[in-house]
């Protein structure tokens, strides 16, 4: 479980945000009240990935006002997990909660949540939503059949309908950040982690403003990842067709010398066609196959970060002195401790 903090921060929220100045105000005015009901030490850190409207600007307005808040600015769009990470790596709190800029995952969640991970002494506290009503019907149709097929690939420890909204222990984002992995998938690499866990259940509601990040183009990245970041399925299934093309070659071969025993040899080109496009197309899903996961160990060789940050005001003393040194010694304690425990 979470030791005491340093600096006294009990918790942080970490939300990504891309191109979300409609989106802002609402957000703000539901998850403050929130977290200063809460009446602990908070810190908000705010990741702009590389947001192309006038998203950063809001932000730093919003600082003036709310010192808990926290930016850190992508240099460029990076993408939705990777601005998390960014998050989850720069937070100090004793707690981390992730949370959408949307308002589709509800910012009054986050107290149960953590009232939930201490009375019960989790490391993990997972949001699930119960209801979808709100999504249409492909999405709804989409996402049931990703976390099907997740719960199969990667084992059933990989909780239904949970997104990445949830609330982690400084234990478990320690262990998170000691991964090595180039493109994570924090809704796999959370349950295999294997810390305890609970769950809060929610009904999904609509984006609040504007329009979603996560184009069908995205989603199909991000199965893709999820399939071959965590099994290698794909592979034995490469294997097993290549089976069935063998036996369905030796097949035709059998067919072809009896069509020519038999003196048939011209009524047989259809077969022999399709069994020739049939081989080629198996050989051309092999080797895709084969070429996506070869594309990650390039990757994972390169070792190029996923992400790169042009400023933390936290790393700005000018801001707000005070303020920031606490942020400053709280991220540096963390690190050191973290460091005193892996030696």
């Amino acid at each position: 479980m979470s030791s005491a903090p340093p600096a006294g921060i009990a918790l942080s929220v970490v939300v990504p945000m891309f191109n979300e100045e409609e989106a802002l105000p609402a957000l703000v005015g539901r998850l403050r009240p929130v977290l200063d009901a809460i009446g602990e030490r908070y810190e908000v850190v705010a990741v702009d990935d590389g947001s192309s409207d006038k998203t950063p600007a809001l932000l730093q307005d919003l600082r003036a006002g709310w010192p808990e808040l926290r930016v850190v600015r992508l240099r460029r769009n990076s993408g939705h997990q990777a601005a998390l990470t960014a998050g989850l790596h720069r937070s100090v709190g004793g707690y981390v909660a992730s949370i959408d800029a949307d308002l589709q995952d509800p910012p009054e969640k986050i107290a149960e949540m953590l009232e939930l991970a201490r009375a019960r002494e989790l490391d993990v506290v997972y949001g699930v939503r119960d209801d979808r009503s709100t999504d249409s019907g492909f999405k709804r149709r989409t996402a049931g059949a990703y976390y099907w097929l997740m719960r199969r690939l990667a084992g059933k420890q990989v909780p239904a309908q949970a997104g990445d909204f949830r609330l982690l222990s400084r234990e478990a984002v320690e262990a998170l950040k000691s991964l090595p992995d180039q493109q994570q998938v924090y809704r796999l690499l959370v349950p295999w982690l294997g810390f305890p866990s609970g769950e809060v259940r929610y009904q999904r509601d609509e984006r609040v403003a504007g329009e979603t990040k996560y184009p069908v183009s995205k989603m199909v990245r991000l199965a893709l990842d999820s399939v071959t970041g965590f099994s290698a399925a794909p592979l034995r299934i490469a294997t097993w067709l290549g089976v069935v093309s063998f036996f369905t070659c030796l097949a035709l071969v059998v067919f072809a010398v009896a069509a020519y025993l038999a003196g048939h040899t011209v009524p047989g080109w259809t077969s022999m066609f399709v069994g020739i496009l049939f081989v080629g197309g198996v050989q051309l899903i092999c080797v895709g196959l084969l070429g996506e996961y070869i594309g990650r160990i390039y990757t994972a060789v390169q070792r190029r970060p996923t992400y790169f940050v042009a400023d933390d005001s936290a790393d700005d003393p000018a801001d707000d002195p005070a303020r920031d040194a606490a942020h400053r010694a709280a991220r540096d304690g963390a690190r050191d401790a973290a460091r005193d425990g892996a030696v």
